[in-house]
Protein backbone atom coordinates (compact mmCIF):
# COMPACT_ATOMS: atom_id res chain seq x y z
CA UNK A 1 0.00 0.00 0.00
CA UNK A 2 2.87 2.17 1.01
CA UNK A 3 4.88 1.83 -1.94
CA UNK A 4 1.51 2.66 -4.09
CA UNK A 5 0.91 5.70 -2.37
CA UNK A 6 4.68 6.81 -3.38
CA UNK A 7 4.36 6.06 -7.29
CA UNK A 8 1.19 7.30 -7.25
CA UNK A 9 2.87 10.44 -5.37
CA UNK A 10 5.94 10.64 -7.78
CA UNK A 11 3.61 10.09 -10.86
CA UNK A 12 1.91 13.66 -9.28
CA UNK A 13 5.10 15.51 -9.01
CA UNK A 14 6.09 14.55 -12.23
CA UNK A 15 2.92 15.37 -14.29
CA UNK A 16 2.66 18.76 -12.43
CA UNK A 17 6.54 19.54 -12.98
CA UNK A 18 6.28 18.65 -16.57
CA UNK A 19 3.24 21.30 -17.02
CA UNK A 20 5.10 23.62 -15.15
CA UNK A 21 8.11 23.26 -17.08
CA UNK A 22 6.13 23.20 -20.82
CA UNK A 23 3.82 26.16 -18.85
CA UNK A 24 7.16 27.76 -18.56
CA UNK A 25 8.58 27.22 -21.76
CA UNK A 26 5.35 28.63 -23.54
CA UNK A 27 5.53 31.91 -21.39
CA UNK A 28 8.89 32.49 -22.51
CA UNK A 29 7.99 31.85 -25.69
CA UNK A 30 5.16 33.55 -26.39
CA UNK A 31 6.82 36.89 -24.88
CA UNK A 32 10.12 36.98 -26.17
CA UNK A 33 9.64 35.49 -29.57
CA UNK A 34 6.45 36.68 -31.02
CA UNK A 35 7.78 36.25 -34.51
CA UNK A 36 4.28 36.65 -36.29
CA UNK A 37 3.93 39.52 -34.64
CA UNK A 38 7.15 41.27 -35.29
CA UNK A 39 6.55 40.20 -39.03
CA UNK A 40 3.68 41.83 -39.73
CA UNK A 41 4.83 45.19 -38.16
CA UNK A 42 7.90 44.68 -40.31
CA UNK A 43 6.38 44.58 -42.84
CA UNK A 44 3.67 47.52 -43.00
CA UNK A 45 5.91 49.70 -40.65
CA UNK A 46 6.21 52.81 -43.42
CA UNK A 47 2.70 52.22 -44.24
CA UNK A 48 1.03 52.39 -40.61
CA UNK A 49 3.26 55.21 -39.74
CA UNK A 50 2.44 57.74 -42.69
CA UNK A 51 -1.48 56.23 -41.97
CA UNK A 52 -0.86 57.03 -38.25
CA UNK A 53 1.26 60.38 -38.56
CA UNK A 54 0.27 61.34 -42.11
CA UNK A 55 2.64 64.33 -41.84
CA UNK A 56 5.59 62.02 -41.62
CA UNK A 57 5.09 61.04 -45.04
CA UNK A 58 6.43 64.86 -46.70
CA UNK A 59 8.98 64.48 -44.17
CA UNK A 60 10.60 60.77 -44.78
CA UNK A 61 10.13 60.99 -48.70
CA UNK A 62 12.44 64.26 -48.40
CA UNK A 63 15.14 62.50 -46.28
CA UNK A 64 14.93 59.80 -48.38
CA UNK A 65 15.22 61.49 -52.23
CA UNK A 66 18.24 63.89 -50.82
CA UNK A 67 19.69 60.69 -49.23
CA UNK A 68 19.78 62.42 -45.68
CA UNK A 69 17.89 58.69 -44.02
CA UNK A 70 21.02 56.27 -43.62
CA UNK A 71 21.51 53.35 -42.29
CA UNK A 72 24.96 51.60 -40.55
CA UNK A 73 25.41 48.66 -38.40
CA UNK A 74 27.54 47.65 -35.20
CA UNK A 75 28.29 44.13 -33.70
CA UNK A 76 26.31 43.90 -30.56
CA UNK A 77 27.07 42.27 -27.31
CA UNK A 78 26.85 38.56 -28.69
CA UNK A 79 28.39 39.57 -32.15
CA UNK A 80 25.11 39.80 -33.94
CA UNK A 81 24.34 42.40 -36.64
CA UNK A 82 22.71 45.29 -35.20
CA UNK A 83 20.68 47.60 -37.70
CA UNK A 84 20.20 51.86 -36.98
CA UNK A 85 18.60 54.54 -39.07
CA UNK A 86 19.99 57.95 -38.63
CA UNK A 87 19.74 61.64 -40.16
CA UNK A 88 21.32 64.52 -39.88
CA UNK A 89 19.78 67.52 -38.65
CA UNK A 90 18.62 70.43 -41.42
CA UNK A 91 21.59 72.63 -40.15
CA UNK A 92 24.93 71.37 -38.61
CA UNK A 93 24.45 71.31 -35.19
CA UNK A 94 26.19 69.03 -32.67
CA UNK A 95 22.66 68.84 -30.73
CA UNK A 96 21.75 64.92 -31.02
CA UNK A 97 19.01 62.56 -30.10
CA UNK A 98 19.28 58.56 -29.53
CA UNK A 99 15.70 57.26 -30.05
CA UNK A 100 14.68 53.88 -28.67
CA UNK A 101 11.78 51.78 -29.81
CA UNK A 102 9.26 49.55 -27.60
CA UNK A 103 8.46 45.85 -27.53
CA UNK A 104 7.85 44.04 -30.88
CA UNK A 105 8.71 47.26 -32.59
CA UNK A 106 11.33 48.91 -34.42
CA UNK A 107 13.40 51.98 -35.74
CA UNK A 108 10.72 53.16 -38.31
CA UNK A 109 8.25 53.11 -36.22
CA UNK A 110 9.83 55.78 -33.90
CA UNK A 111 9.97 57.97 -36.47
CA UNK A 112 7.08 60.02 -35.11
CA UNK A 113 9.81 60.71 -32.08
CA UNK A 114 12.17 61.38 -35.12
CA UNK A 115 10.48 63.93 -36.11
CA UNK A 116 9.87 65.82 -33.21
CA UNK A 117 13.66 66.22 -32.78
CA UNK A 118 14.63 66.76 -36.72
CA UNK A 119 11.95 68.49 -37.84
CA UNK A 120 10.79 70.49 -34.71
CA UNK A 121 13.84 70.72 -32.61
CA UNK A 122 16.46 70.61 -35.05
CA UNK A 123 18.43 67.31 -34.31
CA UNK A 124 20.43 64.62 -35.85
CA UNK A 125 18.96 61.89 -34.84
CA UNK A 126 19.63 58.16 -34.44
CA UNK A 127 17.39 55.52 -34.13
CA UNK A 128 18.19 51.25 -33.32
CA UNK A 129 16.75 48.49 -34.37
CA UNK A 130 17.31 46.57 -30.65
CA UNK A 131 18.57 42.88 -30.93
CA UNK A 132 15.47 41.03 -32.52
CA UNK A 133 13.38 43.62 -33.80
CA UNK A 134 13.52 45.16 -37.12
CA UNK A 135 16.84 44.56 -39.48
CA UNK A 136 19.19 43.51 -36.44
CA UNK A 137 19.53 39.90 -35.67
CA UNK A 138 19.05 38.30 -32.40
CA UNK A 139 17.49 35.25 -30.57
CA UNK A 140 15.03 36.88 -28.76
CA UNK A 141 13.49 39.97 -27.36
CA UNK A 142 15.69 41.16 -24.28
CA UNK A 143 12.98 43.80 -22.84
CA UNK A 144 15.69 46.47 -22.66
CA UNK A 145 17.72 44.75 -20.12
CA UNK A 146 20.78 43.44 -22.11
CA UNK A 147 19.75 46.16 -24.91
CA UNK A 148 21.31 48.88 -22.50
CA UNK A 149 24.71 47.86 -23.26
CA UNK A 150 23.48 47.78 -27.21
CA UNK A 151 22.23 51.12 -26.39
CA UNK A 152 25.55 52.20 -24.86
CA UNK A 153 27.44 51.57 -28.20
CA UNK A 154 24.34 53.28 -30.48
CA UNK A 155 25.49 56.19 -28.08
CA UNK A 156 29.18 56.36 -28.73
CA UNK A 157 28.24 55.71 -32.34
CA UNK A 158 25.71 58.67 -32.62
CA UNK A 159 28.60 60.77 -31.46
CA UNK A 160 30.79 59.77 -33.90
CA UNK A 161 28.88 59.98 -36.96
CA UNK A 162 27.76 63.75 -35.87
CA UNK A 163 31.18 65.17 -35.11
CA UNK A 164 33.00 63.33 -32.24
CA UNK A 165 31.97 66.38 -29.86
CA UNK A 166 28.53 66.36 -29.47
CA UNK A 167 25.19 67.15 -26.72
CA UNK A 168 23.25 64.04 -26.50
CA UNK A 169 19.49 63.08 -25.42
CA UNK A 170 18.27 59.66 -25.06
CA UNK A 171 14.75 59.14 -25.61
CA UNK A 172 12.28 55.70 -25.53
CA UNK A 173 8.95 54.60 -25.18
CA UNK A 174 7.71 51.80 -23.38
CA UNK A 175 9.79 49.02 -23.65
CA UNK A 176 12.49 51.43 -24.91
CA UNK A 177 11.52 53.62 -22.23
CA UNK A 178 12.76 51.06 -19.93
CA UNK A 179 15.89 50.64 -21.99
CA UNK A 180 16.63 54.53 -21.76
CA UNK A 181 15.66 53.97 -17.76
CA UNK A 182 18.16 50.95 -17.72
CA UNK A 183 21.17 52.91 -19.81
CA UNK A 184 20.75 56.05 -17.58
CA UNK A 185 21.79 53.69 -14.04
CA UNK A 186 25.24 53.26 -16.01
CA UNK A 187 28.30 55.45 -16.24
CA UNK A 188 27.83 57.94 -19.24
CA UNK A 189 29.88 59.97 -20.97
CA UNK A 190 29.67 63.32 -20.62
CA UNK A 191 28.06 64.43 -23.84
CA UNK A 192 25.32 62.49 -22.71
CA UNK A 193 23.24 65.43 -20.77
CA UNK A 194 19.59 64.06 -20.26
CA UNK A 195 17.12 61.04 -21.01
CA UNK A 196 13.26 60.96 -21.97
CA UNK A 197 11.56 58.43 -20.45
CA UNK A 198 7.63 57.55 -22.21
CA UNK A 199 5.64 55.04 -20.13
CA UNK A 200 8.38 52.25 -19.21
CA UNK A 201 7.81 49.53 -16.68
CA UNK A 202 9.80 49.17 -13.31
CA UNK A 203 10.60 45.70 -13.72
CA UNK A 204 10.27 43.15 -16.11
CA UNK A 205 9.32 40.97 -13.87
CA UNK A 206 6.72 43.38 -12.55
CA UNK A 207 5.36 43.71 -16.24
CA UNK A 208 5.07 40.14 -16.53
CA UNK A 209 3.61 39.60 -13.53
CA UNK A 210 0.89 42.10 -14.52
CA UNK A 211 0.51 39.90 -17.94
CA UNK A 212 0.28 36.60 -16.43
CA UNK A 213 -2.75 38.00 -14.10
CA UNK A 214 -4.57 39.86 -16.65
CA UNK A 215 -3.82 37.63 -19.79
CA UNK A 216 -3.71 34.09 -18.17
CA UNK A 217 -5.41 34.82 -14.67
CA UNK A 218 -2.33 33.12 -12.90
CA UNK A 219 -0.09 34.16 -10.54
CA UNK A 220 3.16 35.42 -10.39
CA UNK A 221 3.86 32.23 -8.38
CA UNK A 222 5.78 29.04 -9.79
CA UNK A 223 5.47 29.93 -13.29
CA UNK A 224 7.35 33.27 -13.85
CA UNK A 225 9.64 31.79 -11.34
CA UNK A 226 10.64 29.12 -13.43
CA UNK A 227 10.53 31.11 -16.57
CA UNK A 228 13.01 33.51 -15.21
CA UNK A 229 15.51 30.54 -14.52
CA UNK A 230 15.04 29.25 -18.08
CA UNK A 231 15.48 32.85 -19.72
CA UNK A 232 18.58 32.86 -17.21
CA UNK A 233 19.64 29.42 -18.34
CA UNK A 234 19.02 30.31 -22.02
CA UNK A 235 19.99 33.76 -22.79
CA UNK A 236 21.70 34.83 -19.58
CA UNK A 237 19.37 37.42 -18.51
CA UNK A 238 16.33 37.00 -15.82
CA UNK A 239 12.86 38.80 -15.04
CA UNK A 240 14.11 39.78 -11.47
CA UNK A 241 17.63 41.86 -12.33
CA UNK A 242 15.98 43.58 -15.28
CA UNK A 243 14.71 46.15 -13.26
CA UNK A 244 14.38 49.88 -14.51
CA UNK A 245 13.78 51.05 -10.78
CA UNK A 246 17.25 50.10 -9.67
CA UNK A 247 18.84 51.20 -12.76
CA UNK A 248 17.24 54.74 -12.64
CA UNK A 249 18.04 55.36 -8.97
CA UNK A 250 21.63 55.58 -9.96
CA UNK A 251 21.29 58.09 -13.02
CA UNK A 252 22.79 61.02 -12.86
CA UNK A 253 21.18 63.10 -15.62
CA UNK A 254 18.58 64.40 -15.80
CA UNK A 255 15.32 63.06 -16.69
CA UNK A 256 11.64 63.51 -18.08
CA UNK A 257 9.19 60.88 -16.86
CA UNK A 258 5.90 61.06 -19.17
CA UNK A 259 2.78 58.38 -18.76
CA UNK A 260 -0.58 58.42 -19.66
CA UNK A 261 -3.09 58.63 -16.98
CA UNK A 262 -5.35 55.96 -19.37
CA UNK A 263 -2.23 53.55 -19.56
CA UNK A 264 -3.61 49.82 -18.79
CA UNK A 265 -0.75 48.20 -20.37
CA UNK A 266 2.20 49.75 -18.74
CA UNK A 267 -0.47 51.05 -15.45
CA UNK A 268 0.33 54.72 -14.88
CA UNK A 269 1.18 53.70 -10.52
CA UNK A 270 4.41 52.53 -12.16
CA UNK A 271 5.45 56.34 -12.81
CA UNK A 272 5.79 56.78 -9.52
CA UNK A 273 8.47 54.84 -7.44
CA UNK A 274 10.42 55.26 -11.00
CA UNK A 275 9.89 59.22 -9.98
CA UNK A 276 10.96 58.94 -6.78
CA UNK A 277 13.47 56.61 -7.22
CA UNK A 278 15.36 59.14 -9.43
CA UNK A 279 17.73 61.37 -7.94
CA UNK A 280 18.62 65.28 -8.95
CA UNK A 281 17.00 66.93 -11.28
CA UNK A 282 13.91 65.44 -12.96
CA UNK A 283 10.59 66.41 -14.04
CA UNK A 284 6.78 64.34 -14.39
CA UNK A 285 3.96 64.75 -16.91
CA UNK A 286 0.76 62.25 -16.93
CA UNK A 287 -0.59 63.15 -19.42
CA UNK A 288 -4.39 63.70 -19.38
CA UNK A 289 -6.71 60.73 -21.13
CA UNK A 290 -3.57 58.99 -22.96
CA UNK A 291 -3.36 55.67 -23.32
CA UNK A 292 -0.08 53.24 -23.95
CA UNK A 293 2.57 54.75 -25.87
CA UNK A 294 -0.41 57.76 -27.20
CA UNK A 295 1.04 60.86 -25.71
CA UNK A 296 2.18 62.52 -28.37
CA UNK A 297 -0.01 61.26 -31.40
CA UNK A 298 -3.17 62.34 -28.60
CA UNK A 299 -1.22 65.76 -27.87
CA UNK A 300 1.31 66.39 -30.25
CA UNK A 301 1.54 69.94 -29.95
CA UNK A 302 1.95 69.75 -26.32
CA UNK A 303 4.44 66.68 -26.01
CA UNK A 304 6.58 68.92 -28.29
CA UNK A 305 6.50 71.85 -26.23
CA UNK A 306 7.51 69.68 -23.24
CA UNK A 307 10.17 67.68 -24.44
CA UNK A 308 11.56 70.64 -26.07
CA UNK A 309 11.49 72.90 -23.22
CA UNK A 310 13.22 69.93 -21.10
CA UNK A 311 15.71 68.81 -23.32
CA UNK A 312 16.58 72.90 -24.37
CA UNK A 313 17.45 73.31 -20.79
CA UNK A 314 20.56 70.96 -20.52
CA UNK A 315 20.89 71.28 -24.69
CA UNK A 316 20.47 74.83 -25.20
CA UNK A 317 19.40 75.44 -28.89
CA UNK A 318 22.27 76.49 -31.10
CA UNK A 319 20.08 77.97 -33.70
CA UNK A 320 18.86 80.62 -31.94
Amino acid sequence: MMKRIVRISAAVVLVVAAVLLGGSFYLLSYALRPDAVMAEKESSSYKYMCEEYPFLEGWIDSLRRTGALRDTVIAGTEGERLHAIYAAAPQPTDRTAVIVHGYTDNAVRMLMIGYLYNHDLGFNILLPDLHYHGESEGRAIRMGWRDRLDVLKWMEVANAIFGGNTRMVVHGISMGAATTMMVSGEAQQPYVKCFVEDCGYTSVWDQFSKELREQFSLPAFPLLHVASWLCDLRYGWNFREASALGQVAHCDRPMLFIHGDADDFVPTRMVYPLYEAKPGEKELWVVPGAAHAMSYRDNREEYTRRVGAFVGKYIPDDRQ
